[in-house]
């Protein structure tokens, strides 16, 4: 005779609500590591320094409020306006150059290329190494008598322009360093959105007549949109946040030719010593990227076509 195992009880709800306190609990257990490495390094920093840019704050010293002064003498300071040119102009030319070379490479490697895997493993490795050992190599590259300069002087017999210390060329070296760098990411996004376009909507468009680059525009750029959108905002975040490579490179120069936001604030806070004007040189940083992320969502509808 087979005794079958009963099955096991429902939990048996306690009088106020016992089970739902539990579940409460261990529920704020599992929150517990996130939510407090979210408030002691993201919510209680940015509190803070937005405390800290309303006080004149030297290191050592005595801090006094201030109130809005530290935002109206960058307001009027010509160093700050230059400063934030800089980084304009860097967003302005880095995030097309970025995407349009992210993307041409996306395309070139298509499932028909042989190696796809390795091309692939090739394009992202500058993005994994790190970034100041990219900048102190290709700072080698572009110093008078590296191999750019020999190449100048082998192919057209004069020396290459002085990309880092030629106030008309700091910024371009700065660029093509950083897209170099930087569009392996993008590269990989791109590459995975190619590969969720169904070939079939390709091969319907061609038994219509559409050519190539007709297919490219009407089919595949909005099928991709939505991969698009999402590197346009991670690319625009990032290079308003632009540090490493102007430091390493040129440290902002020459003069404050290549100096951005991010390193105009690392020198007001650690060189200078003014963690009041640094930190209001980030809250100015925040708002902008803010700004350009909100006004980037709103614009979305119009171009970026998601699937049903």
């Amino acid at each position: 005779m087979t005794v079958s195992a009963a099955p096991p009880a429902a939990p048996v709800a306690e009088p106020g609500g016992g089970v739902h306190r539990r579940d409460g609990r261990a529920a704020l257990g599992f929150l517990a590591p996130s939510t407090s490495g979210f408030l002691l390094f993201t919510l209680i920093p940015l509190v803070g320094s937005l405390l800290i840019s309303f006080f004149a704050w030297p290191v050592l010293g005595r801090r006094r409020f201030v109130g809005v002064d530290n935002f109206a003498e960058l307001l009027t300071d010509p160093v700050f306006h230059r400063v934030m040119l800089n980084t304009l102009v860097f967003v302005v030319v880095y995030v097309p150059l970025n995407i349009v070379v992210s993307l041409g490479l996306a395309l070139w490697i298509s499932p028909r290329i042989r190696g796809r895997g390795l091309y692939r493993l090739l394009f992202f490795i500058p993005t994994v190494t790190p970034m100041i050992a990219n900048a102190l190599v290709w700072r080698l590259l572009y110093q008078p008598g590296g191999p750019i300069d020999q190449g100048f002087q082998a192919l057209l017999g004069v020396p290459s322009p002085n990309f880092l210390g030629d106030n008309r060329w700091a910024m371009a070296a700065v660029i093509l360093m950083s897209v170099w760098q930087g569009f392996g990411y993008n590269m990989l996004v791109f590459s995975a959105g190619l590969d969720a376009i169904p070939q079939s909507l390709h091969e319907a468009a061609s038994i219509d007549g559409a050519g190539p680059l007709r297919r490219f525009w009407s089919v595949t750029l909005p099928m991709l949109s939505p991969s698009m959108f999402f590197a346009m905002i991670m690319t625009l975040i990032t290079s308003f946040q632009v540090f490493v490579q102007p430091y390493a490179l040129t440290a902002g120069g020459p003069g404050v030719a290549t100096e951005t936001m991010v390193l105009h604030l690392y020198k007001e806070g650690f060189q200078q010593f003014d963690l009041g004007t640094a930190a209001t040189i980030g809250w100015f940083l925040f708002m902008i990227i803010m700004l350009v992320t909100a006004l980037q969502f709103l614009g979305q509808k119009r171009w970026v076509h998601y699937d049903d």
